[in-house]
């Protein structure tokens, strides 16, 4: 058997591992499956929004957000902003990645997941609440906005109503799967949360709708985050 210490590290190394492999796969799956760079972004989003579904198996609050905080530096220097040209070119698939989409989205999302690590590393529930509806639910928006958005509307970014439906639905529908699935190791109902995660998915829409581009990655999360815990979530 593992001990403590060991387990986590070896858990931590296991995401890096993963994330790695999914930024891999990310910038390569449009060659192979014939899809847009966005559907290639959108996939890492997706992907990596599953970390949260891993806490739990960690016995240090620490290692979540060891996890998340090497990110922030790695995309910080894969994007436009970065002083170090040479590392942009040996991590072209993530550069490309971050360059197509808003230029430091996929930092705010490292953040977003670091803070919120820091914070509820004792709770992953209430990570999932800001994490899933950003993967799941924004990725679903952005897809269906660009194939079926026709009735548009602008605040700060131009968005599409069919982009926004598919956002609730989507986060409503991933942060209940994941509220079950963490029901079934802590204590607490998920059915009784179903207000909770309504609301939750409700307000991560009306904040992506409103969002500047590539600030709905620390926007949406924080403000899920917060009306979760708000309405009795995170007890």
């Amino acid at each position: 058997m593992f001990s403590g210490e060991v387990w986590n590290v070896f858990l931590m190394f296991l995401c890096y591992a993963y994330v790695l492999f999914t930024i891999f796969v990310s910038g390569k799956v449009d060659r192979f499956l014939h899809v847009s760079r966005k559907a290639s972004r959108k996939f890492l989003h997706v992907m990596i929004g599953n970390l949260p579904f891993v806490i739990p198996f960690f016995t240090s609050n620490v290692y979540p957000v060891l996890v998340a905080t090497p990110f922030i530096v790695v995309t910080f220097l894969v994007s436009p902003y970065s002083p170090f040209l040479g590392i942009r070119r040996k991590l072209t698939g993530l550069a490309s990645l971050t360059e197509e989409g808003h230029h430091l989205g996929l930092v705010f999302y490292a953040v977003s997941y670091t803070v919120l690590a820091l914070v509820f590393a004792s709770k992953p529930y209430v990570i999932a609440a800001g994490i899933l509806p950003m993967a799941y639910g924004d990725a679903a928006a952005s897809l269906a906005g660009q194939r079926w958005g026709r009735r548009k509307y602008k605040v700060f970014a131009s968005k599409s109503l069919e982009g926004s439906v598919a956002m609730f639905f989507v986060s409503f529908s991933s942060f209940t799967v994941g509220l079950a699935f963490f029901s079934t190791l802590y204590s607490f109902s998920a059915f009784d949360r179903l207000f909770a995660v309504l609301a939750t998915a409700a307000v991560a829409t009306l904040f992506e709708g409103v969002s500047p581009l590539g600030f709905d990655n620390i926007i949406v999360p924080g403000s899920s985050a917060l009306t979760f815990l708000a309405l009795g979530g995170g007890v």
